[in-house]
């Protein structure tokens, strides 16, 4: 992970040691990458990522209820900086396809009780959005 963080640091030219980033930021950035990475597409960590929603989608009900399981586990294993994760399944009336996601995870760093507050959507292609 490290390494994403120096390749991020170098193409965007900043490389000045004393910048620190806004934990937040970094966070997001981060859970974009894993959420939008297939478990089995990392080399180094095949677990790295969530299920592929195409793989589960013929087990419909129970496929949002494994992509929830699954979004929320790759978190916990791979995003340190978080901690007491959770992930509901958010249904949107007028739009069944879509599939929506809100994320809700306290920062790791001691003495905080921010709570931080994502919301995902499984775009066309597959691709997850984070905002």
């Amino acid at each position: 992970m490290s390494t994403h963080g120096l390749l991020s640091r170098l193409e965007s030219g900043d490389m000045h040691p004393s910048r620190r980033e806004d934990p937040v930021e970094a966070i997001t950035r981060h859970l974009r990458v894993l959420l939008n990475t297939r478990k089995g597409e990392s080399v180094s960590s095949p677990g790295y990522g969530i299920l592929d929603f195409n793989d589960v989608v013929h087990t419909y009900p129970s496929a949002i209820q494994r992509m929830q399981a699954s979004i929320q586990a790759a978190i916990q294993e791979y995003e340190p900086r978080l901690r007491n994760v959770v992930v509901i399944h958010t249904p949107q009336a007028g739009d069944p396809s879509a599939l929506k996601f809100e994320i809700t995870a306290q920062l790791a760093t001691k003495g905080s009780s921010r709570v931080l507050y994502f919301r995902t959507r499984l775009g066309a292609g597959g691709r997850v959005e984070l905002w």
